[in-house]
């Protein structure tokens, strides 16, 4: 529906093998069995020797004498938007985790070496196996956009709605503390934790405990796990997203380390969405069995009415309009998927032009971070000048640096080598989620941009490669001249101290360490300096920007 695929857009959206899988590594398991038997476990053996717990809920007040009542339009505004939002961050989410199905604790991602993956796929041995070749295939009932390696739509709509999200949260917590609303959520004793653990002995062992009316309290375990969503899940959802950007990672070194490193960090920021997917499914099923029209009351007009169904109608309404605007976003998705990058580019796009992309990289790693791995991607180039290279060891290759510049140049290997070189040992972050760490030698950009002095109208540069885009046409990127000059930019002839091989990009390929992988051009055949990136190509900047709707400035 709406997607009408070509043959080439079928073959990548909608393969042959579109099975759902879940692959857990043993260990993984043993986790899961540990944590099920010392929570679930240890609530039965409890009621089993001793019985059920005392339930918390008898020593509350009456309802008369409750602090806080009732929920403030506030409340009730924040919590259907929320609604909202989670849903799409989390549709989107999924389809971008599909694009890398497998989640990692280190940064090398070697296959096999993830806790948990989502193709069934091994990884041959026998042949090149590339970074997109292991994507997998999502229901669009799933994921949004769905369908597969469609990473470059859900991330716009996923980073479209975070600014609302963060902004929703901070109106939401800033409102809680201003007002009394704080005494429902925060807890001012060490005694709820033991209260809550009564109350989930209750639910563990299928004895339903005594439900307060949450219109005046909350019972021990809704309060802690309130509390746990709010301050905890939301935090933790932002940070590790942060930590997944290449411009944060690769200036401060030492905030994915609070995960233990890049990849702990996107497993935990995964980890973060099933605790809310998990959250959801409970708090509904609640709102439900203990008093549907009531609950639908509080939190739809703050009243405490059993037999008025308005609040039924107005949440029912609320939660169509999602299931409705999922249905729009799936149709803008397919059909009108410039809206979403150029919302996206608006709105983010802006936002880290002025604060992250403004970072310069900082030296951090060393020679034995160096990964045993590194996932190779891109369509190696099929042209016939590109192959002649190749048979000679490129010792005829010339690289031409041109356009808008006062000394045009053609530079051979040997020319560049006698310029200069820098070497680096950098973490690569890949659009689709994995990374890998390498050393890179090679001439500093700022000694091409020396030698060629480029006009005061020129702002970007183009990187042409001898190699195609996913649809065919000639793979380019554009950078900023801004990044071009910051630290650790080069032209590599170099990876980890060996001449750079073919599959990852000789002759040349470009390393800009603020920016995603997809910008640093393979096989690079000539540069250009233009006045804007608006004058290439389609005008989004690059090649899959053009024709996957990457995002311009890729700095997370």
């Amino acid at each position: 529906m709406f997607t009408n695929f070509d043959e080439n857009e079928r073959a990548v959206h909608f393969p042959d093998d579109r099975r759902l899988y879940i692959g857990l590594k043993p260990s993984s398991i043993f986790i899961i069995i540990i944590l099920f038997l010392a929570t679930v476990g240890v609530a039965w053996i409890q009621y089993l020797v001793t019985g059920l717990p005392a339930d918390p809920s008898l020593s509350l007040p009456p309802t008369s004498e409750a602090a806080v009542k009732g929920f403030p339009w506030w409340i009730i505004t924040s919590h259907w938007v929320n609604f909202f939002l989670l849903v799409i961050l989390i549709r989107a989410g999924l389809s971008i985790l599909m694009d890398h199905p497998r989640l990692y604790w280190n940064d090398g991602c070697k296959p096999g070496s993830e806790w948990v993956k989502f193709t069934p796929v091994k990884v041959p041995k026998d042949k090149l196996w590339t970074a997109k070749d292991d994507a997998r295939y999502i229901s669009p009932i799933l994921g949004l956009p769905g369908y597969r390696h469609t990473v470059g739509t859900a991330r716009g709509w996923h980073f479209i709605h975070i600014p609302f999200f963060v902004i929703n949260g901070l109106i939401f917590v800033i409102l809680l503390f201003t007002s009394d609303q704080w005494q429902r959520l925060v807890p001012s004793s060490w005694q709820i934790f033991p209260d809550a653990w009564s109350v989930f002995v209750h639910y563990a062992t299928f004895h339903l405990p005594i439900e307060p009316d949450g219109f005046y309290y909350f019972n021990a375990l809704q309060q802690l796990s309130y509390f746990g969503v709010v301050f905890i899940l939301a935090p933790l959802a932002i940070l590790t997203g942060l930590c997944m950007s290449p411009a944060i990672e690769n200036r401060f070194h030492w905030l994915p380390k609070l995960f233990g490193n890049r990849q702990g960090a996107r497993s935990v920021h995964f980890l973060v969405m099933l605790s809310y997917v998990f959250f959801i499914i409970i708090h509904v099923t609640m709102v439900i069995i203990s008093g549907f029209v009531r609950n639908m009351n509080h939190i739809t007009q703050g009243t405490d009415n059993v037999n008025d169904l308005t609040g039924v109608y107005i949440g029912s309404a609320i939660i169509l309009f999602t299931i409705a605007f999922s249905f729009y976003a799936y149709w803008v998705s397919w059909k009108r998927p410039r809206w979403v990058q150029r919302g996206e580019a608006f709105i983010n796009g802006n936002l880290w032009k002025l604060t992250i992309d403004r970072l310069k990289p900082s030296k951090y790693f060393k020679k034995e971070d160096i990964s045993p791995f590194f996932w190779p991607n891109g369509k190696l180039p099929v042209s016939d000048e590109w192959k002649k290279l190749v048979e000679n060891n490129f010792s005829d290759y010339k690289l031409k640096v041109g356009g808008l510049v006062e000394n045009p140049v053609e530079l051979s290997l040997a020319d560049m080598k006698k310029i200069g070189k820098e070497q680096n040992i950098t973490m690569h972050h890949c659009i689709q989620g994995w990374s890998g760490i390498a050393e890179w030698g090679g001439l500093p950009l700022k000694a091409i941009v020396d030698l060629v002095k480029p006009l005061p109208s020129v702002t970007t540069v183009v990187f042409y490669s001898f190699g195609e885009g996913l649809y065919g046409g000639v793979y380019y990127d554009t950078h900023t001249l801004d990044n071009c000059l910051k630290p650790g930019s080069i032209l590599a002839w170099e990876m980890n101290y060996q001449p750079l091989p073919e599959v990852y990009g000789a002759p040349l390929r470009l390393r800009i360490e603020n920016q995603l992988g997809y910008k640093m051009v393979k096989w690079i055949e000539r540069i250009e300096f233009v006045d804007s990136h608006k004058v290439v190509g389609k005008g989004y900047g690059g090649k899959n920007e053009d024709d996957e709707y990457f995002d311009l400035i890729a700095s997370t």
